[in-house]
């Protein structure tokens, strides 16, 4: 059974507020922060209650304060700057959060299982051509959040919806047949030939009426299931995806599972659908086209109109979304979306559209903000995009040329794998690390730091922790005593190392990633401040012991912690 201190110890502090607050007759939940260093281990602010007790937060603070009687792990209480702030009784947190981290290794921090089966889906970009970095935000979150769902103890499964129907995956089927292309891709791979196709059909197709014809029919005939099309669609579709998912791997990224929106569209499900939308009281018909009226569902403005057929009989893709939606719901509990901000209409329309079924589940969704070049948006369609490959590249390029520089004594071979661990390290955390809701202006030097806050500063923090271990050689069950920890270096990384786990579920039940790579930082700087002022291997006895567990249990925090973004732990640097 895991140990997890810290989540008592907030248990505990929560226990004693809210009896406090109850005697004050303060109806208000006991939020509790983490405070700036020296400020206690855990704070409520007061400024919230100020209004409604008409009184300064620092006096509410002190009143507060007054009402809590320290016990249990609660060490002692302060009211300071219109905070109440609770610190820990040091012994009763390190020791067992450092034996649990200690014992537990890479399963330092993982939830008990919560019986929930979830579903995220992530990624879902148009099989059309190699993913920008514009797009490459989108699976990289999802991916993070996944592996802090599972290491929270969730049964979760990731999907790829894969649009094999809409009319870019047409344009660029019909210029794979039609046309001949204008110059050769950079790069000897088919997602790279076919975005060429892709764009160039797209220029054909908005000149030609003849060629939008063409087009149009296709679109028509795949949609009702011409043998020869739906072959030439698939076979196109999947050239691009392996091409695409190969790409993912190398930025540590993979999927338990693909599902084709063809499939809805050939099992009759959408027509299915279709019909029993008809029979619906909100449907209304325009001209031959069919829509839902989603005024009373709070849409507003010419929103309201949700359509979801054509006059001509096709389905659309928000259809389409439909029926993959409540398969879903067939086959988990929670389903989480990863989504662009641009999508929020979309699914405030799917999930009334969802209702209107019967379905009473709803997906979860998280929306992230788009990323830009400095001369604007990405767009595959204009060719005006920097690729997730080219940034790889460059990424373990620069990598590589720091590696050279620092260790000489390394074979190329082994300099090569960490120039790629920290390359990818750079890329990812560099986007993990910046909140989802908030935008991101793509510049190579921000991209690929390797200074500062980024993720080979956590990674060589590792790589110190590896070292000292190493050289302190072979120990036997770890037996020590964290009350010799009694340095403010010392009890401040033992206090970091315990709220792992909280870290942990916290990030899983928000659906959040940047606060994990914000923790991680937080503990390789304090790592590195340990290990400055602090000797370890020079030690003796107990104050040995203690040292060398407290470095284990920071290895593991670490490893985890970057195992859970995605991003690999080296031994050496």
């Amino acid at each position: 059974m895991a140990q997890d201190p810290f989540k008592k110890f907030k248990g505990q502090t929560a226990a004693a507020l809210s009896k406090a607050l109850a005697e004050l007759g303060v109806d208000a939940e006991p939020a509790l922060d983490r405070p700036p260093e020296g400020m206690g281990d855990l704070a409520f602010p007061c400024f919230p209650l100020a209004k409604t007790m008409r009184k300064a937060p620092n006096m509410i603070a002190e009143e507060i304060a007054s009402k809590v009687r320290p016990e249990g792990m609660i060490e002692r209480v302060e009211a300071k700057g219109g905070y109440v702030n609770f610190y820990v009784r040091f012994e009763d947190l390190a020791q067992p959060a450092l034996e649990d981290a200690v014992a537990r290794k890479e399963s330092f921090g993982k939830g008990e299982p919560k019986g929930v089966r979830m579903l995220l889906e992530h990624t879902s970009a148009n099989p059309t051509g190699p993913l920008h970095v514009g797009r490459a935000r989108n699976p990289i979150i999802g991916d993070t959040i996944a592996r802090i769902l599972r290491m929270a103890g969730y049964d979760l499964t990731t999907e790829f919806y894969v649009n094999d129907v809409g009319r870019q995956v047409v344009i660029m089927t019909w210029g794979v047949k039609h046309l001949k292309l204008e110059r050769e891709p950079d790069r000897d791979e088919d997602h790279y030939r076919y975005v060429l196709y892709y764009q160039q059909a797209n220029r054909v197709v908005e000149e030609d009426e003849g060629a939008k014809a063409q087009v149009d029919a296709m679109l028509q005939k795949l949609e009702h299931g011409d043998e020869e099309t739906v072959r030439l669609a698939r076979e196109a579709c999947e050239k691009v995806l392996k091409a695409v998912t190969a790409s993912m791997r190398r930025v540590n990224i993979s999927y338990d599972g693909f599902t084709w929106e063809s499939r809805f569209v050939q099992d009759g499900t959408v027509d299915r659908i279709i019909e029993k939308l008809k029979g619906s009281e909100y449907c209304k018909e325009a001209d031959g086209a069919f829509h839902l009226e989603l005024e009373s569902f709070g849409i507003t403005g010419r929103e309201t109109k949700w359509v979801f057929t054509r006059a001509d009989g096709t389905s659309l893709y928000t259809t389409r979304d439909l029926a993959y939606h409540m398969d879903k719901f067939k086959r988990t509990d929670v389903a989480v979306n990863v989504l662009g901000e641009d999508q929020k209409l979309g699914m405030q329309e799917l999930a009334a559209a969802l209702t209107i079924m019967g379905v009473e589940k709803k997906p979860e969704m998280v929306y992230y903000a788009f990323v830009s070049l400095p001369e604007g948006r990405m767009s595959t369609r204009k060719g005006t995009v920097v690729y997730i490959d080219d940034l790889v590249d460059e990424a373990v390029d620069r990598a590589y040329d720091e590696v050279k520089k620092r260790r000489t004594d390394l074979s190329e071979e082994r300099m090569r794998e960490i120039a790629r661990v920290v390359g990818v390290g750079a890329l990812r955390y560099n986007i993990i690390r910046i909140q989802a809701e908030k935008q991101i202006v793509f510049k190579w030097e921000d991209a690929l730091n390797f200074e500062g806050a980024s993720a080979p500063f956590v990674q060589y923090a590792h790589a110190r922790a590896c070292s000292i271990l190493k050289k302190a050689g072979e120990r036997g069950p770890a037996a020590f005593d964290a009350r010799k920890l009694v340095s403010d270096h010392e009890k401040a990384l033992a206090k970091l190392v315990s709220s792992f786990p909280s870290v942990i579920q916290g990030c899983a039940d928000d659906r959040r990633a940047h606060p994990l790579a914000a923790y991680a930082q937080e503990l390789a700087s304090q790592f590195n401040q340990f290990y400055r002022y602090m000797p370890v291997l020079k030690a003796e006895g107990d104050v040995r012991e203690a040292r060398l567990a407290l470095v284990e249990a920071s290895m593991w925090a670490l490893r985890n912690s970057l195992s859970c973004l995605g991003m690999e732990a080296p031994e050496e640097m």
